[in-house]
């Protein structure tokens, strides 16, 4: 009789939570490959709510919730699902959910929802949701599809709410409505609670990203 245990139940996730591999894949998707600052995905959002560091915080949550719940479901129906069709199934599960989370503010945040206005919805076109399911859910199991999906929801809410601090802060002097510089000596930048002010927070965020990771690269050789 053979001495060797036997294998572990659960394939990759038997040997620890994603086979070992959580860390490296947390660290990926809010880091290493970020969706905003790194792919230049899902930007449109990133430059249209950013105004408020709460509207970023909300869509931020949004994303991690859409994007975490779409990969699971994806992730244990891909030996199910008919390649032919695979594209139409991941669109539909993932408007369900963004169905389920627009009804959601509307239920208990209305004003939030009113100031988010379409973009919520539009997550159900967003490239960052339909590339994880396509491209990493599809093609691993549930567990590690689903910490792939809040890793990148985290990466893409953390940028939403660095651009919505510094608009917000820099804008009208506040945060989360609260005054923080006072009139008294701070006279509000309107450009940055603005378009041109989106754009231009987020191009220096992504130049610092660019500038930071080849150094940590070089680093760590």
């Amino acid at each position: 009789m053979s001495n060797s245990a036997p294998p572990a139940i659960g394939g990759a996730c038997g040997q620890g939570l994603c086979g070992g591999k959580c860390k490296e894949i947390l660290r990926e998707g809010v880091w290493g490959n970020n969706p905003i600052s790194i792919q230049i995905l899902g930007v449109c959002s990133a430059l249209a709510v950013t105004n408020k560091l709460e509207n970023s915080i909300v869509m931020g949550v949004a994303l991690i919730f859409v994007c975490a719940m779409s990969n699971l479901l994806v992730s244990l129906l891909r030996n199910a699902t008919p390649r032919r069709i695979r594209m139409i199934a991941e669109v539909a599960i993932i408007a369900t959910f963004v169905i389920v989370f627009d009804l959601f503010l509307k239920a208990f945040y209305f004003e939030m929802s009113k100031s988010l206005g379409p973009y919520v919805g539009l997550i159900i076109t967003n490239c960052i949701v339909m590339g994880r399911a396509e491209a990493y859910a599809l093609r691993n199991p549930p567990m590690m599809a689903v910490v792939d999906g809040v890793a990148n929801g985290l990466g893409y809410a953390a940028v939403l709410v660095i651009i919505g601090f510094f608009r917000e802060l820099i804008g009208s002097g506040k945060l989360l409505d609260i005054v923080v510089l006072s009139d008294n000596w701070y006279i509000p930048n309107q450009m940055m609670i603005l378009a041109p002010g989106a754009f231009l927070a987020l191009g220096f965020l992504i130049a610092l990203a660019n500038y930071i990771k080849p150094r940590q690269e070089e680093e760590t050789k």
